[in-house]
Parts: structure tokens; C-alpha cells; sequence
């Protein structure tokens, strides 16, 4: 490490590394430089001259977002020479921004305004009329009002250098420069909305949130993203029992600053028209409006039934409901109605893993490792598409870095820009090609490998042994597609495994095996859709609760209305095995939680199984599954928690595992009820583009 040295800032000593920037220097010791153009993790601009300090023995005033803090330095931030030039600076801004405050969606949060407020002149020198060009939609996500613009270029960086896409540049040169989307008058990108939130003014603003409300005028709950497996931090804010919009501004989650345009923009299903309101059982052959207590009757007497003559019950799980619902049902079908027949939509092969390397603490990685990681492996996956987080995390890594990244895909893949080495092939033998990279990953002081649903059953446990073989510190991701696959897996949502991954004595059917078993009396299916495609399965009675009326739901002889993700409390799990604490944010009429369905059904059926509540349902998880000892009390704080691997597990013998192979704007069934993935030009989009 080198030696730090010491400057000093508006007479506060500052001990920094050598290449530290002097804007950065003092906000560790709580001195805002303002500035526009400068934003942490990007390249240097110099561009807005806002952030102009005295050092002293240097003849004239210097942006401190491009100078590096020196030995002995002496820097002043708040002198009347500097408060004169940002003045200045502001003022020459403001000559052609149009002064629509009141209407600009930025208002409260516009930098430009906080700048005029504190540095701003009474008078304006520049008397000539604003010029005034017509606001432009770029996209549904995006539009650009050219007057506002303050020619700062984070819009371009973030998108050039954050996100690897390069849809946005600047055309024209002095006076008439402005930003420019990449295809004419349009954009094709990620439509993340990263340009949108790191404006510091209203030049550009969602096609979601524009003129709905203000921000002091929403209430904002931070939770976790109902979408991928990648598990970042959305703020929602809510105005009437709506969700307007999404952000992490303040960089409180393990993603940053970062969301893609599922976490900012695709939060409108819980207000989707097709919605279910009330339960709907089958009379006369079709799907008719009931009362809750009529549902779980006819639901109560077909298990009773079941029970009764010891004929099979199937129940099929969610990636989508937290991990204390997912730790209850287990417990209500395998202790309650005495079924063994238990699964989930199974997207990534979790127990092969978590069987590969039990009771290795190090094993697994987390999403910062994808960030430190000196090397990384992505194999079998379209990462910028299917986990745009670790997409993103491994770009930074490289950018910041210099990570060595390798890639074993089928086909183009964003990573290869930037890869050390790319190698092309055959879809199912990736781990043939992972193999062949042995030379080069020797030579590497660790990796971090990421593998998708492309390496299961046996090649797994040959991965790891490579890894093993390989000398040096090796740690893997298992991907999966939801919010909660991780959990649903880790919970015990299993044919032949119990929470952790623990093996049972006895086994059931999975998944396919429930759809064709013509023996099943009950068929209980959880917030998934394997019947997509309109097969009915051969059960003589369908229950289904879900969101929608899905394809399963139409099948279905009850129908119980189910609360999203982003009404609910509990805890999620993220495809790095960090747990999450998910928050409510809204209601919708009708609906209930997954928890309230498992246990009105429990008390009507007089089964005892525990604890109801979600914190109580910590605690048991925290205390009996094997490596979920998480502090329930940080998890309550918003810090995320992560889970080791168990010291014993068994890989699962039983079912099949698929991915959904979903996009940036696909997600299995709930995507189709988020507007905005739909609406944009881009949507479906497919995998392996580059």
C-alpha cells in the first residue's frame, strides 16, 4: 500500500491515498464541494467550473474534481474569490434555462436550483429572450427539455461507461451542442433511466413520474425489487396509494446507485385493471365471484377429503413470496397435510452447489466481490440481460480495476467488450469451454465464477473440483431468475430436501411429475404458472393464488387473490445468499398476503404449525436452518445479511431444472403486466446480442 499523505482543506488536516482527487478529499471530512459534471465512478469532465477552489501558491482558482490532493496542500473552499465565481457560473447557466420551476419535475431536487439558492444573484446580466425548443420524447422512459440542459455529459458517461450501452452522445458544437439519443430522434437502449436520475436538473425526466406530484408530496419506502434475482434496493414513492416511481439516490442498498428498468419503472402492476380483487371458484364450468370465507370453505373440504381417504396432495411453490412464506408452507404441506409432494419452479441448480461446497465459509460470493474480484468467469449467461446488477457490478470492476473477465457463452455477450477472453460454444457445453481456460485462470490470484442453469446435476460438483484444482481462492454464483428463487430453494421448497438443503426421509413428486399424476386429489399452486400453454393438469381439483388470472389461474377451480411483493413484509434472499428485508408499500383491496392465505387455511384446516408472523418466522429460520443464522435486528435496520453455505447438504435427485431465459423486459408472467416493459421499442429483446 502506499504511503498516504496529508493536505490540509479549509484548515482541517486531511490524510488521503496519493490520486485522490481534491473534491473527494473533503467530503471526508464533511466539506461539499459543489459541482455538475463531476459524479463519482465516472470519468473527469472539468465541464461546469462549479467546483473552483483556491490552493494555495498556484496562480489562479482550480476545479478540484480534476486535481489530485498533494503533499502539504493547502486548499480553501469558501473564500469570497470562490463564492464570486460560482456566482458567475450559475449566472451564465441560468442565461438560457428556462425558469419553470414550478412545473419542472425536478423541483426539490434540481442541483441547479440548491446552487441558485445559495451563490445565485439577485439580476441577471443576459437580458436577451430564452431560447426555446420544443421538449423531445425519446422513449416512454425518456424525455429531453434542450433548454434545461446544462451540458454537464454524466447522461452520456453513465450510459457510455456505467451501463456499456453508448445510446446517448453530443452533437453540434459551442452555443448549439446538445445531447442526442442514438438512433435520430429516438433511443435504443437498456431504458434504465440512469440518465434520468443522474441529472442534476429537469433536461431529462420519466415518462413514468413526470407532472404527477412532488417529492415532499409522496411518501418514500425502501424495498427490494419484485423483479430478477439480483436483489437491489428501489425507493418507492407512493402518492394515494400509488407507486409513482423508483430510485436508490441515496445508495442505501447493495446495488448503489444502480436500477434497471424493472426496479425504476415496472413497479405499475399492482395498480394493473386485470388485477384480482375478490376469490372466483368454478360453478357451472366457469370462473364466477366469491366471498373469501366461500372459497376457503370449498378449499377446506376438498383437503379434508383428501386427507380423509389418503389420496396424494401436490403443491407447487413461488419464486416470488418471501422466505418466512416459503418456510411455512413447507412446514404446513410436510407437517400439516402429511404431503411430501412439494417443488417450485426450479431456474438454477442451488442444491448441487450448496452440496459442492458445504461447510466452505468463503464459498459463495457476494454482489461486492463481483465488484473486488481480481478476475471473474461468467459462463452459460447473458448477464447484462438476465442480471443486470452483476453485469454492471463486473463493468465497474474492470473499469475501475482492471479485473480480468472471462466468458463462456453460446453467443454475444456484453462482457465480451472488455474480456480478457471470450470463447464461443455449443449451447450445454460451457463447462467443456470453462475447462479449456485452465491455463490463463492459473495464472489468476482469485476468481469469481458465475455460472447459469447451463452447468446442473453432476457438472456442477466437476466445477468446483475444477476450482479446486486450480490453487488459488475460487468463489461461485448460482443463477437463478426471480426475486426470491434463492429462498424459495433455501427454504426447503424441495421433492427430496428440507430447509438447508437437508435431505428427507421421505421423497415426493416434483414439479412435471405433480402435472402429470393422475392420482392427485388436490393441486395447489403458489404464485406460478406452469400451465402456461393451456394444458390442464390431470388433478382433480386446481387451486391456484396468484396476482392475476394467469393461464394456471383459468384452469383453476379456486382462484385466491394474492398480495405483490411490494405489499408485504418479510425477507428475501438474492442469488449471492444475501437476505434482504422487503417493506409494504401499498394495498390493493381484496388481496392477501400469501402468509394470512397459508394460515386462514391452516386454522380452518386445525392445524397447528407454529408461528404466524413474519418476525416470529425469522426467528424459527434463523435458529433452525442451516446457515440462515442472520441478525434478525439488522435485517429490520435495512443492512442485508449473508448466509453460508450449510456444513452438510445433498444435491436435489428429483426434477428438472429451467431457466425462463428472460430479458431485461421480460419476467415470466409478472412481466406482462408491467406497462412500461411492454411499451418500450426495445421489449421483448432477446439473449446472447452482445
Amino acid at each position: 500500500m502506499p504511503e498516504p499523505i496529508r493536505l490540509t482543506i479549509d484548515g482541517r488536516s486531511v490524510e488521503v491515498e496519493p490520486g485522490t482527487l481534491v473534491i473527494e478529499a473533503a467530503r471526508r471530512v464533511g466539506i461539499k464541494i459543489p459541482s455538475f459534471c463531476y459524479y463519482e465512478g465516472l470519468s473527469l469532465a472539468g465541464a461546469c467550473r462549479m467546483c473552483l477552489v483556491e490552493v494555495e501558491k498556484m496562480p489562479k482558482l482550480q476545479t478540484a474534481c480534476t486535481l489530485a490532493a498533494a503533499p502539504g496542500m493547502v486548499v480553501r473552499t469558501d473564500t469570497p474569490q470562490v463564492a464570486e465565481a460560482r456566482r458567475a457560473m450559475v449566472e451564465f447557466l441560468l442565461t438560457n434555462h428556462p425558469l419553470d420551476c414550478p412545473v419542472c419535475d425536478k423541483g426539490g431536487e434540481c442541483e441547479l436550483q440548491d446552487m441558485a439558492f445559495r451563490y445565485g444573484a439577485a439580476e441577471s446580466r443576459y437580458r436577451e429572450a430564452k431560447h426555446h425548443v420544443p421538449e423531445q420524447q425519446w422513449s416512454p422512459v425518456v424525455y429531453y427539455d434542450r433548454p434545461r440542459c446544462i451540458l454537464c455529459y454524466r447522461c452520456v458517461r453513465v450510459c457510455d461507461e456505467g451501463m456499456g450501452v453508448g445510446a446517448l452522445g453530443v452533437v453540434n458544437r459551442g452555443g448549439r451542442s446538445e445531447i442526442a439519443p442514438n438512433r435520430g430522434d429516438h433511443l435504443e437502449c437498456d431504458e434504465c433511466g440512469a440518465c434520468i436520475d443522474i441529472c442534476p436538473v429537469g433536461a431529462l425526466t420519466s415518462g413514468m413520474y413526470r407532472y404527477h406530484t412532488r417529492p415532499w408530496e409522496m411518501a418514500h419506502i425502501g424495498t427490494i425489487c419484485a423483479f430478477c434475482a439480483d436483489g437491489c434496493k428501489t425507493t418507492l414513492g407512493v402518492y394515494h396509494n400509488r407507486i409513482i416511481r423508483g430510485n436508490n439516490r441515496d445508495r442505501s442498498g447493495l446495488n448503489g446507485e444502480f436500477l434497471c428498468i424493472k426496479g425504476r419503472y415496472a413497479a405499475d402492476f399492482p395498480h394493473h385493471a386485470e388485477r384480482l380483487s375478490s376469490p372466483l371458484v368454478r360453478r357451472d364450468g366457469r370462473l364466477v365471484r366469491a366471498t373469501w370465507a366461500e372459497a376457503l370453505a370449498l378449499v377446506e373440504s376438498r383437503f379434508r377429503e383428501a386427507l380423509a381417504s389418503g389420496a396424494p396432495i401436490g403443491i407447487i411453490g413461488s419464486n416470488h413470496t418471501t422466505n418466512e412464506e416459503n418456510y411455512y408452507l413447507q412446514k404446513l404441506a410436510r407437517q400439516g397435510l402429511r404431503t411430501p409432494h412439494l417443488d417450485h419452479p426450479r431456474t438454477g441448480d442451488l442444491p448441487a452447489l450448496m452440496a459442492a461446497v458445504a461447510g466452505r465459509e468463503a464459498a459463495l460470493a457476494r454482489i461486492e466481490d463481483l465488484y473486488a474480484a481480481r478476475a471473474v468467469l461468467v459462463a452459460g449467461a447473458d448477464l447484462a440481460q438476465q442480471h443486470p446488477l452483476l453485469s454492471w457490478q463486473i463493468r465497474a470492476n474492470w473499469r475501475h480495476h482492471q479485473a480480468r473477465v472471462y466468458v463462456v457463452s453460446c453467443g454475444p455477450v456484453r462482457e465480451d467488450r472488455y474480456a480478457a477472453r471470450s470463447v464461443r460454444v455449443a449451447a450445454g457445453r460451457e463447462l467443456e469451454g470453462i475447462l479449456g481456460l485452465e491455463e490463463s485462470l492459473r495464472t489468476e490470484p482469485e476468481l469469481v465464477v458465475v455460472f447459469g442453469e447451463a452447468i446442473q446435476g453432476e457438472q456442477v460438483a466437476r466445477l468446483v473440483a475444477f476450482g479446486d484444482s486450480l490453487g488459488i481462492p475460487v468463489k461461485y454464483v448460482c443463477l437463478v431468475d426471480y426475486a426470491n428463487s434463492r429462498g424459495a430453494a433455501d427454504m426447503g421448497l424441495l421433492p427430496d430436501l428440507g430447509p438447508g438443503y437437508q435431505p428427507l426421509e421421505r421423497s415426493g413428486m416434483a414439479l412435471d411429475e405433480m402435472l402429470e399424476c393422475a392420482d392427485l386429489a388436490v393441486l395447489w399452486i403458489v404464485g406460478a404458472n406452469p400451465l402456461a400453454g393451456g394444458v390442464r393438469p390431470p388433478a382433480r381439483f386446481l387451486v391456484v393464488q396468484d396476482l392475476f388470472l394467469t393461464d394456471t389461474a383459468r384452469r383453476a377451480d379456486v382462484v385466491l387473490p394474492a398480495a405483490s411483493a411490494y405489499e408485504k413484509e418479510g425477507t428475501v434472499t438474492n442469488v449471492c445468499g444475501e437476505v434482504q428485508r422487503l417493506r409494504g408499500a401499498v394495498s390493493v383491496a381484496g388481496a392477501k398476503t400469501d402468509l394470512e392465505i397459508f394460515t386462514l387455511l391452516a386454522r380452518r384446516l386445525g392445524l397447528e404449525t407454529g408461528p404466524v408472523t413474519w418476525e416470529k418466522l425469522l426467528d424459527e429460520i434463523s435458529s433452525s436452518v442451516p446457515g440462515y443464522q442472520v441478525s434478525a435486528a439488522a435485517l429490520r435496520a435495512g443492512v442485508p445479511q449473508q448466509v453460508r453455505p450449510p456444513r452438510q447438504a445433498s444435491p436435489s435427485r428429483r426434477g428438472k431444472v429451467r431457466s425462463a431465459r428472460d430479458t431485461l423486459f421480460t419476467s415470466g408472467t409478472l412481466g406482462r403486466y408491467a406497462a412500461i416493459l411492454s411499451a418500450v421499442r426495445e421489449a421483448p429483446g432477446e439473449l446472447y446480442r452482445g
